[in-house]
């Protein structure tokens, strides 16, 4: 799912489940790994949300973006942060259940 400025805030509100909330940009080799394997990683999730950074400023400043690929986590309409990890499935796993144990924040 591509989201934009214009509407992030309303479809991840709205969205039941977990979500991750990628930000990657055409320029960058590790965005463009990202967006082919990350769909093919097992992960407890119900959707990845793809986020252009060149093409959506606003998101990008609102969610503090300062690397690519970064990554969000949004479970039914709550905000977990940004997920810290490598773009491996064992990594990418550890650090879901370690975001979604912390306290829910609003939407940047």
């Amino acid at each position: 799912m591509e989201l934009t400025d214009l509407d992030a805030d309303r479809r991840l509100l709205d969205l039941p489940g977990t979500s991750l909330l990628v930000f990657t940009s055409m320029g960058c080799a590790s965005c463009r790994w990202a967006r082919r394997e990350l769909p093919n990683v097992v992960l407890p999730i119900d959707r990845l949300c793809w986020v252009d950074a060149g093409n959506n400023g606003g998101l990008v400043e609102r969610y503090e973006v300062f690397y690519l690929p970064s990554i969000f986590v949004i479970r039914d309409g709550f905000y977990y942060g940004l997920l810290s990890s490598r773009l491996n499935a064992l990594d990418l796993l550890d650090a879901l259940e370690r975001a979604l144990l912390r306290p829910v924040e609003e939407l940047p």
